[in-house]
C-alpha cells in the first residue's frame, strides 16, 4: 500500500480519537503566548486521548525542552514539536513479519474477544496473496466455537486448517501442525492459542509448553509472537500487553477496532512503555481489512484536524 493509502487508512481509523483530541488541542493552540496553562491543557488533551500518565509526562518534557531550545513564543508553534515527539515515542516502523528460512512459525495470542480469529484469517489471506504457502493450526481447543470460526476464516482465505476436537491438548495440535507444514513445504504456519486468562501462572505454563513444542519441531520457532489487542479497551490493553509480553515473548502487536474508540492514544503508551512495535491494524470485518502500521502516518493522522 502506498504512503498516501496508509495515511488515509490511519486517519479513518483514528476518527473518534481525533474528534476528542483535536477539539481540545485546537482550543489550546489558539492561545497566543506559551504559558503553564498551555502545557496543562496539552496534558489534559493527551490524557483524554488515553495516552497514559507516564507517556504524557515524557512527551510534555520533550515539548518543553524543544520549546526552550528553539525559543518558541506562541502556542501554535508547539504543534509540530508535539507531533515529532509523538512520532519519536512510536519509534521506527517494523516489517510486518520477519520470515525465517524455510518455515516461519507465528504464534498468535490475546484474550477472547480481541479479534484473534479474524486476525489470523486476514493474515492468512494476506500472506497467501503475497505468494506464500500458508497453513493454520487451531490451537484454541478450549472453545469449540473458536475452532469452527477459524475454519470459516480459513475457507475464506483458501488455506488448510489443522484441527482436533474440543478439549484436545493444544501442544499436540501444534505438534501435528508443524509436522504437516514441513511435510507440505509450507512457508508460514499461523498458530491460534486459547484466549482465556484464568491466572498468570496458568497462562505462563501453557504458553511455555507451546514454545517448547514448537522449538523442538522447527529451529527458532516460534519466529514471531503476535499479540492481538482490542483498541477499545484503551489502557487496559497495556496491562494485557505486559502480561502476554512476560508469558509469551511478544514480538509485535496487531490492533483491532481502532476505529471504534476515542482512546487511540494508548498506542503511544504501549510503544513507549513496553517497546513492542505495532505491526498491523485491523479495521472492519472484510478479509482485506488488515493494514501495516506506520508511525509517521499515525502521528500525522492524529494531528491532521488541528493543522487544517
Amino acid at each position: 500500500m502506498s504512503g498516501i493509502g496508509i495515511f488515509d487508512r490511519m486517519r479513518e481509523s483514528l476518527t473518534k480519537t481525533r474528534q476528542t483530541f483535536s477539539d481540545r488541542l485546537a482550543a489550546t493552540l489558539r492561545r497566543r503566548k506559551i504559558s503553564e496553562d498551555v502545557y496543562e491543557e496539552l496534558e489534559e488533551a493527551l490524557l483524554c486521548a488515553d495516552v497514559g500518565v507516564d507517556t504524557t509526562v515524557k512527551l510534555l518534557a520533550e515539548v518543553q525542552k524543544e520549546a526552550r531550545r528553539q525559543k518558541l513564543e506562541t502556542a501554535d508553534q508547539l504543534l509540530p514539536v508535539l507531533e515529532r515527539a509523538v512520532q519519536g515515542e512510536l519509534g521506527e516502523d517494523h516489517p510486518g513479519l520477519a520470515f525465517a528460512p524455510g518455515l516461519t512459525v507465528v504464534l498468535v495470542v490475546g484474550v477472547n474477544g480481541a479479534g484473534k480469529t479474524t486476525t489470523i484469517g486476514k493474515l492468512a489471506h494476506r500472506f497467501q496473496s503475497e505468494g506464500k504457502r500458508v497453513l493454520v493450526a487451531a490451537g484454541d481447543t478450549f472453545r469449540a466455537a473458536a475452532i469452527e470460526q477459524l475454519a470459516v476464516w480459513c475457507d475464506r482465505a483458501g488455506v488448510d486448517l489443522i484441527r482436533q476436537t474440543q478439549g484436545s491438548d493444544p501442544a499436540a495440535v501444534l505438534f501435528d501442525a508443524v509436522r504437516a507444514a514441513k511435510a507440505r513445504g509450507m512457508d508460514v504456519l499461523l498458530c491460534d492459542t486459547a484466549g482465556r486468562l484464568q491466572n498468570k501462572a496458568h497462562l505462563m505454563e501453557e504458553l511455555q509448553k507451546l514454545h517448547r513444542v514448537l522449538g523442538r519441531e522447527a529451529d527458532g520457532a516460534p519466529h514471531e509472537v503476535l499479540l492481538v489487542l482490542d483498541a477499545t479497551t484503551g489502557q487496559n490493553a497495556l496491562s494485557q500487553a505486559r502480561l502476554f509480553g512476560d508469558a509469551a515473548g511478544v514480538t509485535g502487536l496487531v490492533l483491532t477496532k481502532l476505529d471504534s474508540t476515542a482512546k487511540g492514544g494508548f498506542v503511544i503508551s504501549i510503544r513507549s512503555d513496553l517497546g513492542i512495535p505495532v505491526k498491523w491494524i485491523a479495521v472492519g470485518e472484510g478479509i482485506d481489512d488488515l493494514h501495516p502500521f506506520s508511525s509517521e502516518s499515525f502521528a500525522q493522522a492524529l494531528f491532521s484536524d488541528v493543522r487544517t
